[in-house]
């Protein structure tokens, strides 16, 4: 048992030392831990589809997406850094794709409209609180 013990401790140090942190500002930019909101775990191994998520500062869950060859390809979701989701959507080869959904820390739609190749089309909604 302590062999496996000692085993799994090896194992788990050696992929964390496999792995970089990536420091990113409110905007999405690389910038240095310091000026950080965002990290993200960048792992050596590549795999053909990847996804990707990026943790606040506190190690709180922030986004998550879908990599294909260094672009967006997939389910993105954003959240609050209390947990809850603020932002559901689609990329295709990197662009914003079909609907869109924006929510407040309820769970309430505030705005939804699709996308087609990046672009906004069609109507868009605001859902407005009643009091």
């Amino acid at each position: 048992m302590k062999f496996i013990l000692v085993l799994f401790f090896f194992f788990s140090s050696f992929l964390t030392l496999a792995q970089d942190k990536i420091w990113f500002d409110a905007n999405g930019n690389i910038t240095t831990k310091e000026n950080a909101v965002y990290y993200r775990v960048s792992s050596k191994n590549k795999t053909k589809k990847q996804l990707i998520i990026d943790y606040y500062i506190s190690g709180k869950k922030a986004k998550e997406s879908y990599f294909v060859k260094g672009k967006q390809d997939g389910k993105y979701v954003e959240f609050y850094n209390t947990g809850e989701v603020k932002v559901t959507g689609v990329y295709q080869n990197g662009l914003k794709t079909g609907m869109w959904k924006t929510y407040d820390k309820k769970g309430k739609i505030k705005k939804k409209g699709k996308y087609f190749k990046g672009e906004k089309v069609g109507v868009w909604k605001t859902f407005y609180k009643n009091n």
